[in-house]
């Protein structure tokens, strides 16, 4: 059996490992096509964002901040994608950030059709369309399917109120791909009803 640290090591190095297990030798990581948008000018987009934190300064009654991650619109429908890193299996989700979308979601859905999705993921490779990740759409935490915890359930961190906390155990697992299919089916419904 190969030790994983000399693989990394090898791989690190760039050296061949003489020894290849059957499970690594078999496991094939796809890759997507190229990317429909890439960021040109990586020192140019980073400037922008440094500019806009310059917005809010020591000494103004406002803070914090937060902003859409993604936002699709196409014939007037809208798919929102906001992005939540896990850490210990749980997602943290700003209540006034939750407040808006709720808000959002109830508002663009009275004049046209709107879907909402919090993505929880993992570090992982979004150019890889097998990756997992898991999702809610807003439907479902209006409905109550998804538990609106404001204290961690396990008693960690229960001094923090000031946030929702998601469980990966409560979001749908899928894969970066399935993503992709949801976005473009919503595309398509948009084509036909809008």
């Amino acid at each position: 059996m190969v030790n994983e640290t000399d693989e990394l090591i090898d791989t690190i190095y760039k050296k061949e490992s003489p020894i290849h297990s059957d499970h690594n030798s078999k496991r094939i990581i796809r890759k997507s096509p190229m990317a429909k948008y890439q960021i040109f000018d990586e020192s140019e987009f980073t400037r922008g964002r440094e500019v806009l934190g310059n917005l809010i300064v020591h000494g103004m009654i406002a803070s914090g901040g937060t902003d859409i991650d993604w936002l699709i619109e196409h014939r007037g429908g809208f798919v929102i994608l906001e992005f939540k890193g896990f850490h210990n299996d749980k997602i943290n989700i700003p209540k006034g950030q939750m407040i808006a979308y709720e808000k959002l979601h109830e508002k663009l859905n009275q004049s046209t059709k709107c879907f909402l999705y919090i993505v929880g993921c993992d570090d992982i490779d979004f150019s890889n369309p097998d990756s997992t990740i898991w999702i809610f759409e807003m439907a479902q935490w209006k409905s109550g399917a998804i538990p609106k915890n404001t204290n961690d359930i396990y008693g960690k961190d229960s001094g923090r109120q000031n946030r929702f906390i998601v469980y990966r155990e409560y979001m749908e697992e899928i894969s970066v791909e399935k993503l992709r299919d949801i976005v473009d089916s919503h595309w398509k419904e948009f084509e036909i009803i809008m």
